[in-house]
């Protein structure tokens, strides 16, 4: 049996080498510990989109610059994309609970340091520190659940509430943001994070295992200096082509960071315990599972942005309002994340992705049409939900069939990488469709900024709507009006974006998954 034959076998089968009688069936110790971990899992997604209504009043506030701005919305995921592989490699090593504990108290500290930030560069660092610290807690979640869970079945709604509780927080995380920036200060959303960690630590020793690999290795340190000397140039070179556009520098960084990523790849193939463990990538499914949970958050991350931006500064909404009409399509993630694991027990995963992607595109198109008009409320919560359906799918199932398909002893390193893909994702589709909303609303204020605006004034409009909109007292009537216009139409060419990139995804989950069977806990349905 080759390699991609054994992959194949155990995506398939999900242990089938073990009877189903004597598979132990988790009790109630087991799901409560599942909402144990529920927990930080909500809490890490909530992180990573907190500030998308906050960004306007921090702005007033801190006054970043545009480049600031974005460091300080995705640092937090840029991080954690950094670290994920190194931390659930020591996880598996040191003890997944210990350091899920380790993790948490850090993320509280940090959480701290951010609400009480008094520049942007102090709430930059203190965003980095808390991906570093996120970065610890994501695959021990994992991970954990790969041990409490031996039922084939069990494991799989287990991803699923997983993943879902992961999108939940990140639909979660403006509502949130809404409703604590209706009674408090912008600092006040980072300190939910301190009575949910003390929660955490406190029941952690009671309702989760302890588990770690039985090998005496250390880590190799030379392989973590790889890994960040691949990703950091790449993030580099990604935020200043955001700002200025394609030049020598950031594509000379990119190009630096691509020789890193494949020195840290060769140096993993000549190692008998790598950081990360490449044959996993022998299997097409795993791979495949990869790039659906990349691309797929790189479409929802950047619209999520968009539409929360939408609803604020084009729709004239509070952040609580605002936040309020985020909950139609969280419900519907919601829905799918729970669901497409059930469904999925009777219909082929690939075909339950690619058809839970079909409806995405839909949404992804409704976006295209979307207008300042009274309907445009509509037009894009029901647009952004259907997006939701596909990501709620994606993610409850991609991430069994990472997860899944390594062996015990690898599910830290495997988690990693299913929640570095998926960081990733969101942190480049706020770069990629933020920078392209962004350049068509740049085209578009070319010919409206009066000659008569001061210097700022028209360096503010020329930036961002949300520039504009700080200082909308100051403009000329119908200014802001025009540049309203230009922020949907940069929203309207990023929705194309998506909804071509999704098309794809759905193809490919169609294609390339459709070997799998349903999951089923005592044989493979081939």
């Amino acid at each position: 049996m080759n390699s991609q034959d054994k992959f194949d076998y155990l995506l398939s089968s999900k242990a089938a080498d073990v009877p189903p009688s004597s598979v132990a069936v988790a009790g109630a110790r087991e799901w409560l510990g599942l909402a144990l971990l529920a927990l930080p899992t909500v809490l890490l997604g909530l992180d990573l989109t907190l500030l998308h209504l906050a960004l306007p009043a921090l702005a007033a506030d801190l006054q970043p610059t545009s480049t600031q701005a974005l460091w300080i919305m995705d640092a937090y995921g840029f991080m954690i994309a950094g670290f994920l592989i190194t931390m659930g490699t020591l996880g598996d090593r040191i003890g997944r609970r210990k350091l899920l504990m380790i993790g948490a108290a850090a993320f509280a500290i940090a959480s701290a340091f951010a609400a009480f930030s008094t520049s942007a560069i102090m709430l930059i660092a203190a965003r980095a520190l808390l991906g570093i610290a996120g970065a610890t807690l994501m695959p021990s979640t994992l991970a954990l659940i790969t041990n409490m869970f031996a039922d084939p079945r069990q494991r799989a709604l287990g991803f699923g509430i997983w993943a879902t509780m992961f999108a939940l927080g990140m639909a979660l995380g403006p509502v949130v943001g809404g409703v604590l920036l209706e009674h408090f200060w912008w600092g006040a959303a980072f300190l939910i994070a301190v009575p949910v960690v003390g929660l955490l630590l406190l029941l952690a020793p009671v309702l989760l295992p302890e588990h770690r690999t039985s090998q005496d290795s250390t880590l190799d340190f030379t392989s973590v200096g790889l890994s960040l000397a691949a990703m950091l140039p790449m993030v580099y070179g990604i935020k200043q082509i955001a700002k200025n556009s394609f030049g020598f520098h950031p594509v000379g960084s990119i190009a630096v960071g691509l020789v890193f990523a494949v020195l840290f790849v060769r140096r993993q193939q000549q190692l008998a315990d790598p950081l990360l463990d490449m044959s996993l990538f022998a299997n097409r499914a795993f791979s495949v599972a990869l790039i659906l949970l990349l691309f797929g958050l790189v479409a929802v991350g950047g619209t999520m942005l968009l539409v929360t931006q939408y609803l604020q500064l084009v729709a004239g909404f509070s952040p609580l309002v605002a936040g309020l009409w985020m909950g139609p399509p969280a419900l519907a993630m919601v829905v799918a994340g729970v669901t497409a694991p059930l469904i999925a027990q009777h219909v082929r995963p690939g075909f339950v992705v690619a058809g839970a992607l079909g409806l995405s595109v839909v949404g992804y198109l409704m976006l295209t049409q979307l207008d300042n008009s009274a309907s445009g409320v509509m037009v894009v919560v029901t647009g952004f939900s259907l997006a939701y359906l596909g990501l709620g799918t994606i993610a409850a199932l991609g991430t069994d069939l990472v997860v899944g398909s390594a062996p015990p002893e690898k599910a830290g390193s495997a988690s990693a990488m299913s929640e570095t893909v998926q960081d990733l994702g969101v942190s480049l589709g706020i770069a990629v469709l933020g920078s392209l909303a962004t350049a068509m609303y740049r085209k578009a204020m070319l010919d409206h900024i009066p000659e008569s605006l001061g210097h700022a004034a028209r360096e503010a409009v020329g930036d961002s709507l949300w520039a504009a909109s700080s200082i909308a007292s100051e403009l000329p009537p119908g200014l802001i009006e025009e540049a309203q216009v230009a922020f949907t139409a940069g929203f309207n060419s990023a929705a194309i974006f998506s909804a071509v990139s999704v098309t794809i995804l759905a193809i490919l989950a169609a294609v390339s998954l459709r070997h799998l069977g349903v999951i089923d806990g005592s044989r493979s349905s081939q």
